[in-house]
């Protein structure tokens, strides 16, 4: 059964595209990353196309598609989720890679860029993150009990590349956890044929629920979906945040003179003459922030490195530069007081709250 079909990033798409026409750099990294968008967009929609052709019919089964959830400070955004009457939870990473993916003896991902294999966070580490997340988020709600006590998942993870992709295996690392996606149903059979029939006999008899249950418990995991906030968060969009735009959060203040705010822009016109100190009204309120290239995911660390203050994320560990553009001859920059990061432009007085590390 379909419970939860895959969120409409068509805004998200429109957006990209609108920056991706304006020129410069900040063109090409919207051009990157709307690249990168559409092609994720057309992996998991190729999945779950094979996922709900299989399943999705299925009163066995139950089928959710672009699932984020949060508990206690992290986050998973999982591509899909498939519960059975058996309790069986398959955490599904869909990865679209025209060019195939290269493991290596020690489980090192490489992906081929049309040049030369590039290394990638590994896929597999990157579920194991999720499934950790997705069992205390099950923890919380109503799961099937027997006996007077409660059923608990068991958690099966697989990453899915492209059905014409090219996956390059090594012979000592265990990769049978990486297929195919038209290879799905016969992998999650092989799972179930491989099992000792005695143990999955009393498995059986233990665990199986009715199809309601699978429901119940399916759409009580949906209901708990965050779908992403604000500016979906693509690195390019929000490095391109002007200065003097979108400023009632900001509090102007003037030594001499006073600022003009045009209502209808939400812009600071300071007085001729004038001085600015702008002041975050509220450090605690983040009103944007950084983003991950790749998965982009809003939770990880702001850093300082060779080349300046980036991104590293959470969820799959990639590194993002942070970046700003402003008004012509202007400088914008990054200002770090403790773990709080301001964004700071001296030639046009401004100053907007950021971002905040974890502790």
């Amino acid at each position: 059964m379909l419970i939860k079909q895959a969120d409409d990033y068509r805004d998200v798409l429109r957006a990209l595209e609108q920056q991706a026409a304006h020129g410069g750099l900040d063109a090409k990294r919207a051009r990157d990353e709307l690249r990168i968008r559409q092609a994720g967009i057309k992996g998991e929609k190729d999945a779950a196309y094979l996922i709900d052709f299989d399943y999705a019919r299925s009163a066995n089964w139950a089928v959710i598609h672009d699932l984020r959830v949060e508990h206690d400070g992290r986050t998973a955004q999982i591509d899909h989720v498939l519960i059975n009457r058996w309790m069986d939870v398959y955490v599904l990473e869909t990865k679209h890679t025209w060019g195939g993916i290269k493991i290596t003896e020690e489980g090192e991902f490489l992906r081929w860029s049309g040049r030369s294999f590039q290394g990638m966070p590994s896929p597999l580490q990157q579920n194991e993150r999720h499934i950790e997340v997705l069992r205390d988020v099950l923890a919380q709600i109503d799961l099937p009990s027997r006996f007077g006590l409660r059923i608990a998942p068991t958690f099966h993870s697989f990453v899915l590349v492209s059905s014409n992709a090219r996956v390059d295996r090594p012979k000592r690392f265990d990769a049978s956890r990486v297929i195919k996606t038209d290879q799905l149903k016969k992998a999650i059979w092989r799972d179930i044929d491989g099992e000792n029939p005695i143990v999955g006999l009393i498995r059986t008899a233990a665990k199986i629920v009715s199809s309601e249950t699978v429901e119940h418990v399916a759409r009580q995991l949906a209901s708990r979906h965050v779908p992403v906030r604000g500016n979906v968060a693509t690195a390019a969009m929000l490095a391109d945040e002007s200065c003097g735009q979108e400023v009632p959060r900001v509090r102007q203040t003037a030594r001499s003179g006073t600022p003009r705010i045009e209502p209808t822009l939400g812009k600071a016109v300071p007085a001729a003459g004038t001085t600015q100190r702008a002041e975050v009204t509220s450090p605690h309120v983040q009103t944007g922030g950084p983003s991950c290239k790749s998965c982009a995911a809003t939770e990880g660390t702001v850093l300082y490195g060779r080349y300046g203050y980036y991104f590293k994320c959470g969820q799959c560990e990639t590194n993002t530069a942070i970046r700003f553009s402003c008004q012509p001859g202007h400088n914008a920059r990054l200002r770090k007081d403790g773990q709080h990061f301001y964004r700071e432009c001296s030639g046009c007085g401004s100053s907007e709250f950021y971002f905040t590390n974890p502790a």
